[in-house]
């Protein structure tokens, strides 16, 4: 006698804890490049793995109808997501290939609006659009399966072949079609393509082009495939009721089922359905991240949210820069506008081996004596005044009254640049004729 043994009940619920929180990671610098294919498959996977590590925690070991309404909530998102994933696959495809069609970019605001909400309608209006239809054939409330939770049930008809099962496939051929096209056009002139992601998207370059594509096409590997063999064990195994009528279909509609352990265990095709559904959930998670977890700008924002906790728990953290070590983690880090840690501009680029007063000192030097000796042309040791220029205003006589004056002013100008500061007191300034 046939009886499902995989692993253990909690190892599901590990893995799909973990990715739900690797779906979700990389979520905030895709949102800068406004790729909502991307995007969208994040949030579905992400959410999905959620609810199906929810309901292994909840009915573990029971079938027990904890609580109604979560059930009806979770099993409607997960009829949405059957057809939520080839739909973000398809507004991948799309974008990629209208990229790899494309060798001019004149888009508008508005025109990269009507573009987002397009992709908005297909990753997200399509998948939202099944949960309705599916009503249509949903024969009960819901199923409970033992160590599962909840899920859906479609009463199979005709009309569920057409409204439920045909979509993904149909999604999936047309995604198809796009990614056949886009990496015809990808290989017709590589050079070219190149150098036009280069000039027309900063967000998005060669190596994550490719990676969606991967993406996309790894999907449509698996979408078309399962939704055919999915179709087929329904139709073989367990047969297709004629469609009658609504009544018919929805008689007695309240009702909820309840399957235990070694009741769906010893079914082979119930068996397989039931964990290959979960497993894949999972799988789309894992996918993503191993497309994507390990990119450049991943690792960039690892290291960042790395140095962050780092500075926020006490510790520091050493970088090594182009000037020497600084401390990433200490107490009050220098932040540029965008929230990382800015970088010290580097206007000197001759060696020298003496001490230097800091670029202040060489600003109030500057604006003590005037234009008296102001000329770029001149030095003082090894720095010269055309290596800063820019950076020290162009002072005129009228100017100054005094070099105190001058001082105080130059060292709250708004325009200094970033400097690091140290708590010890600065030295003080020197006439040109005393400076070695």
């Amino acid at each position: 006698m046939y009886f499902y043994t995989g692993a253990p009940n909690w190892v599901f619920s590990m893995f799909s804890f973990i990715a739900f929180l690797i779906s979700v990671i990389p979520l905030p610098w895709h949102l800068e490049a406004w790729n909502v294919g991307t995007c969208m498959f994040m949030l579905w996977s992400g959410f999905a793995n959620l609810v199906l590590f929810i309901d292994s925690i909840i009915w573990n070991g029971n079938m027990i109808d904890w609580s109604p309404t979560w059930c009806d909530i979770s099993t409607h998102f997960l009829n949405g997501f059957n057809l939520a994933i080839p739909a973000c696959s398809l507004c991948i495809n799309r974008r990629l290939y209208q990229i790899a069609s494309v060798r001019t970019v004149t888009k508008s605001r508005s025109a990269k609006r009507k573009a987002i909400a397009i992709d908005l309608c297909i990753a997200l209006g399509i998948p939202v659009l099944q949960i309705p239809l599916q009503y249509v054939v949903q024969g009960h409330r819901y199923n409970i399966y033992e160590d599962v939770g909840c899920l859906g049930e479609t009463f199979e008809t005709p009309v569920a072949v057409v409204l439920y099962h045909l979509p993904p496939i149909i999604v999936g051929l047309v995604s198809g079609v796009y990614c056949i096209l886009s990496i015809k056009n990808f290989y017709r002139s590589r050079a070219q393509f190149k150098e036009f992601l280069g000039s027309s998207n900063s967000n998005l370059n060669l190596n994550r082009y490719i990676r969606l594509m991967c993406l996309a096409s790894t999907d449509l590997f698996l979408t078309v495939p399962l939704g055919i063999y999915t179709l087929w064990v329904n139709a073989k195994v367990f047969g297709i009721a004629p469609w009658i009528s609504w009544e018919d279909t929805h008689s007695n509609f309240s009702r909820v089922v309840q399957f235990p352990g070694i009741e769906w265990r010893a079914d082979p095709f119930s068996a397989a359905s039931l964990e290959s559904a979960r497993w894949l959930t999972v799988g789309c998670a894992i996918m993503f991240f191993a497309y994507f977890g390990f990119a450049d700008e991943a690792m960039k924002n690892y290291r960042f949210a790395f140095t962050s906790v780092a500075k926020r728990v006490g510790y520091s953290t050493a970088t090594q820069s182009s000037s020497g070590w600084t401390s990433a983690g200490s107490k009050k880090p220098t932040m540029s506008s965008t929230g990382r840690s800015a970088t010290l501009p580097v206007f000197i680029r001759k060696e020298t081996s003496q001490k230097r007063d800091s670029l202040d000192s060489v600003s109030d030097l500057s604006a003590s004596y005037g234009a008296l000796d102001y000329n770029t042309d001149k030095s003082v040791g090894a720095l010269s005044l055309g290596d800063i220029e820019g950076v020290v205003p162009d002072y005129k006589e009228s100017d100054y009254s005094s070099p105190e004056s001058s001082s105080s002013s130059s060292g709250s100008s708004a325009g200094s640049p970033t400097r690091i500061h140290t708590p010890e007191p600065a030295d003080p300034v020197l006439p040109p004729h005393q400076m070695v």
